[in-house]
């Protein structure tokens, strides 16, 4: 494989301080650099952009102590997704980042089935062309996601630089998410918090869920806000940040989310029985999301007002 052209200003070179014969490459590099997927960084070892003591190696490769990474990113690959106007709940906005608040039911990336209409398509008109593209992803922009059916405060990078500041924030376990979340059911207290690992389910593929001894540690802490008929409206704060982590750990515990028929779909028909009501969609908010601004050094603190849906509900609920 032909090595890529030298570039000072895009490549980098450090050593490897400790042999980890039990790592990947590809694994070991995502913690330095978590602003890049691992399957981006496992297609820049594979085109050559990313080299050991001068050669091409496989990302299973385990890291030795002395070893020269020599990584060179590319200039990102123009996004195959099309800019498309999809009206846009701007927060914030400088010449680095944006804040949103998401609404309910917008996909954040294009993936299989999901090509268009997504919040991607919107943030390429919106930004024209001024978002960060780390690593060549085609993603541009995407610094954190929410689901699907969450609603609520996201932060995009508009450049490179700014990416990796606010990525390094979010593996460092310094940025603040808030949410909030209508249970199943009435929590028996009023505060608490749950640490449970979670991993891949073992059976089914595209739900997680919680371990003993296997997986990812997972944090969560919340405090009850409003206990409802069979519902209880919870304050959450994730000090991880793992797949469907609010909706795995309060299944855990035996409270699941409202209209989360993956993770609860007895309980959910449960309360549907007791209330009369159906939940539209999960009901998780991303109510706050606070970080220290790339450029300003400054500590920035977002909120974002619940959506109607979930106002109605809760309305609903409270017999009003």
């Amino acid at each position: 494989m032909t090595a890529p052209p030298p570039d000072s200003a895009r490549t980098e070179t450090f050593l490897i301080e400790h042999s980890l014969p039990s790592e990947r490459l590809d694994t070991f590099l995502r913690t330095r650099f978590p602003a890049v997927s691992r399957g981006a960084i496992q297609r820049l070892i594979e085109e050559g952009h990313i080299r050991i003591n001068g050669q091409s190696v496989k990302p299973t490769h385990a890291p030795h102590a002395g070893e020269e990474v020599r990584v060179h990113w590319p200039d990102a690959k123009p996004a195959l997704a099309q800019p498309e106007e999809i009206p846009l709940e701007i927060l914030f906005e400088d010449k680095s980042l944006l804040v949103l608040n998401k609404p309910a039911g917008l996909v954040v990336h294009p993936a299989a089935g999901h090509e268009e209409h997504t919040l991607v398509n919107a943030l390429l008109h919106h930004c024209a062309g001024e978002l960060s593209g780390i690593g060549g992803v085609a993603r541009p922009g995407i610094v954190h996601r929410l689901d699907k059916e969450t609603s609520g405060c996201l932060v995009v990078a508009k450049n490179d630089e700014t990416h990796i500041a606010l990525s390094a924030q979010f593996a460092g376990r310094t940025v603040e998410k808030i949410y909030h979340a209508l249970l199943c059911g009435e929590l028996p207290r009023d505060a608490g918090e749950i640490r449970a690992a979670i991993a891949r389910h073992p059976t089914h593929r595209k739900r997680m869920a919680a371990t003993d001894d296997t997986g990812r540690a997972a944090w969560t802490s919340y405090r009850v806000q409003e206990r409802l008929r069979g519902a209880t409206l919870t304050e959450a704060v994730i000090h991880t940040g793992r797949t469907h982590q609010i909706r795995v750990h309060f299944q855990h515990i035996g409270h699941p989310l409202a209209g989360d028929p993956t993770y609860g779909a007895k309980q959910n028909k449960r309360f549907e029985e007791m209330t009369g009501c159906k939940a539209p969609r999960v009901m998780l908010h991303a109510f706050q999301l606070a970080f220290t601004h790339p450029r300003t050094g400054k500590k920035n603190s977002f909120q974002a007002p619940l959506p109607p849906d979930f106002e109605s509900l809760l309305k609903q609920l409270r017999g009003g």
